[in-house]
């Protein structure tokens, strides 16, 4: 499958589970809400770097890998790459605890997230997934993977 159908595919899945961070918050589930949101979140990063044919280690936070793409991004997503950083980062180390809790002490996760942090946590990943969904399903950002379009390549 070529990167930009990859790129598709996953931005089409960061869009399905932003939505159920939604319904999750407006449910009460704040474990949940965190959890899908790291999850939109880690799959739209992954459709940017696919769609750039930049290779990211096979892990949940591949905030390391947008260094080597920050150049390549348009001003609307590149002014964002230091918080798409930390944020990936962020999640990534929450994932487990919103999917199983702090076992060790004792917390479940459906009581290890406060409503105001799975808000805030929500509303940060609604932003990025969407300026990172953008570039990931725009037409003609072929050309930033290091192929241009308007230069003819001669077949080998």
């Amino acid at each position: 499958m070529k990167s930009t159908n990859m790129a598709k595919d996953y931005a089409e899945r960061a869009q399905w589970s932003l939505k159920e961070a939604e319904d999750a918050l407006r449910n009460g589930k704040n474990a949940i809400c965190v959890r899908r949101s790291q999850e939109a979140l880690e799959l739209s990063a992954k459709a940017v770097l696919r769609r750039l044919a930049i290779e990211y280690p096979r892990e949940h936070d591949v905030s390391e890998a947008m260094n080597t793409a920050a150049a390549k991004l348009p001003p609307y997503l590149a002014d964002h790459v230091e918080e798409l950083k930390t944020m990936l980062t962020e999640l990534a180390r929450v994932r487990g605890p919103a999917f199983y809790g702090y076992e060790a002490e004792g917390i479940p996760a459906s009581q290890a997230f406060t409503p105001k942090y799975s808000s805030n946590t929500l509303d940060k990943t609604r932003l990025l997934v969407e300026l990172c969904t953008r570039f990931a399903t725009e037409p003609n950002t072929a050309d930033l993977a290091g192929s241009n379009p308007s230069t003819p390549t001669l077949p080998r």
